[in-house]
């Protein structure tokens, strides 16, 4: 049984001690602190603890989470894991404005969506410099005119103290990660990796594993017509010297055409004008074909429907291409077709095994598209033993998504076992704590490093879970999967290279003395508890047990057997990895 942490403010045994949490504790009640943690690592047990620690001091605290069933969801943990008399109150789009004020002025924590902390702070039912520290969920969507960024820079301006930023993905590039530190006004980082001594050992191991799969026949004739165009276009673009790529047409080759096309224009060139529209064609084209070949049928028609409804359907460019006698037929030919991808066929065989296999387990299939979703429930619902529940965001069309009511009912159900399959889109990649969910499969692998950490981390996060990927041969799915991995790669170096860079001194753990350790040995202060575990998990280079030249033979040979990735500093990557 491990030891558990012990503080005023916090119920016994509520919350188990784990060395590298209390440490970003201390760095998070010191300064503005980043904590980037791998999924299920216990972004949120610090969360808790920092709370502790500044109601107990007289202060108040806020959390922001970017969906409400988040909200909901940090809302029962910590009025679990804090003693009753604290009072935990919910703010949401749902909750009238004369009612939130009262709220505001009452609650000694409050968690909140930020588009209402933001709409709040602005119309002065909430005066910042009156939060001791503002909690960050997610915060990787801190970014560009997102709520969460505007809340935080309102935070900043009129007063806030501190900000505990949390994520498990902060962005691949050395540049996302120092904006977004910009940003938050961050002055220390705190992380650790799945690989990190200190942390692998309450981690459950997760398999990753690719499933590669042939496109159906129907699928390429689909979009053979669609390619011929495309080749057309493209065609013309290579006489011209624009479109240079050698092989089959990529994304990368349209946008670097498209960047050529445009700046030929700058430079005067008329003729560029009709490279534009031709390449913006055939990037469009582009988008159809993946969708049909990578996807199937109900991405696919989910694509041309959207292309159909948003606003450019009124630009002349896409009614031309709608009314193309080569996308009625496609049209048509979609409609009347059910699902055929062989990814579903994969994705019924995984269930089935799995169900066979383990009749108790929770399955998680993440898609792109709502009429993927429909097609993966259709084709699963007939399985023994399968329970699937749909999981969509919201949605203004009428066959379209669950308001955020339906959208916690739906994880609620799942938790108590009524479902044992979730079907998701994105809406469902972050933040669900479902405890038992052991299999999570991709129906597509997607090329941002953010998603895919988020998408991985519904599983293993009690247990031992795996993680299956579908990947279309030929496809862009092929590309997908060898993007997210080298962005994975690169974020953690991103992360260590802006940390170094960060005035930070060594960790106060006194202010962690409000704190302490329970075990079956007895209680210890936070600070000792850490010391022990540091040494506990230390690398102990091999002695030898000869003097003189055979004790250096001897090292020499033990350091030949012992594995390089013991030398390296944390997160950075071997020759081994290119």
């Amino acid at each position: 049984m491990l030891p558990t942490v012990d503080h005023p403010r916090l119920k016994r045994s509520a919350v188990e001690a784990r060395a590298y949490q209390l440490e970003g504790v201390a760095e998070a009640l010191e300064c503005s602190t980043l904590l980037v943690y791998p999924t299920a690592a216990g972004k949120t047990a610090v969360s808790a603890m920092v709370v502790a620690e500044v109601i107990s001091d007289g202060g108040r605290a806020v959390m922001l989470a970017p969906t409400v069933g988040l909200v909901e969801q940090h809302k029962s943990t910590l009025t679990n894991w804090l003693t009753g008399e604290v009072s935990v109150s919910t703010l949401t789009g749902a909750t009238a404005a004369e009612k939130r004020k009262p709220l505001w002025n009452s609650s000694m924590v409050i968690i909140a969506t930020p588009q209402v902390f933001h709409n709040d702070v602005l119309s002065g039912l909430i005066d910042p410099s009156t939060i001791e520290i503002l909690i960050v969920d997610e915060a990787h969507h801190s970014v560009g005119s997102h709520a969460m960024g505007k809340s935080c820079d309102e935070f900043i301006i009129r007063g806030g103290e501190k900000i505990l930023a949390m994520t498990a993905s902060p962005g691949y590039s050395k540049s996302h990660v120092e904006a977004l530190c910009r940003r938050l006004g961050i002055d220390r980082i705190h992380t650790r990796s799945s690989t990190d001594s200190g942390l692998k050992r309450y981690l459950s191991d997760l398999e990753l594993i690719e499933v590669r799969v042939e496109v159906p026949e129907e699928l390429v004739e689909l979009a053979s017509p669609l390619k011929q165009w495309q080749e057309g276009l493209i065609d013309i673009e290579r006489r011209l010297g624009r479109y240079v790529h050698e092989g089959k047409v990529t994304y990368s080759g349209l946008s670097s055409a498209m960047e050529r096309a445009r700046g030929a224009i700058s430079r005067g060139d008329g003729t560029a004008f009709a490279s534009v529209s031709r390449l913006a064609l055939a990037l469009t084209l582009n988008h159809l074909i993946n969708h049909i070949l990578s996807q199937g049928v109900g991405a696919a028609r989910e694509f041309l429907r959207r292309k159909s409804s948003e606003s450019s359907a009124s630009k002349k460019s896409t009614r031309a291409f709608l009314s193309d006698n080569r996308v009625t037929d496609l049209r048509n030919k979609l409609d009347a077709l059910d699902e055929v991808h062989s990814k579903i066929g994969t994705v019924r065989r995984l269930v089935s095994e799995r169900l066979r296999r383990s009749p108790e387990s929770k399955i998680i299939i993440f898609a792109n598209f709502r009429d993927t979703v429909a097609s993966i429930h259709r084709a699963i619902e007939g399985i023994e033993g399968a329970t699937p529940l749909r999981f969509v965001g919201q949605s203004k069309r009428p066959e379209g998504g669950l308001t955020s009511k339906e959208q916690i009912q739906t994880i609620s159900e799942f938790k108590q076992g009524l479902g044992n399959i979730l079907v998701a889109t994105s809406v469902g990649e972050e933040g669900l704590d479902i405890p038992s969910a052991d299999l999570v499969i991709f129906y597509e692998p997607v090329g941002s490093e953010t998603r895919t950490i988020q998408r991985r981390g519904r599983t293993g996060r009690r247990r031992q879970g795996d993680v299956v990927v579908l990947i279309a041969e030929g496809t862009r799915d092929e590309a997908a999967a060898i993007a997210s991995h080298r962005r994975e790669m690169a974020m953690m170096k991103s992360i260590h290279a802006v940390r170094r860079a960060l005035k930070g001194g060594p960790i106060n753990y006194s202010l962690l003395g409000s704190f302490s350790i329970e075990d079956i040995g007895g209680e210890i202060d936070a600070g000792r508890f850490i010391k022990n575990e540091r040494e506990a998990n230390k690398y102990e280079f091999p002695k030898a047990e000869e003097a003189g030249s055979s004790m250096a033979i001897s090292v020499i040979e033990e350091e030949k057997r012992a594995k390089p990735a013991a030398y390296r500093p944390s997160g950075q990557s071997g020759l081994d990895e290119f």
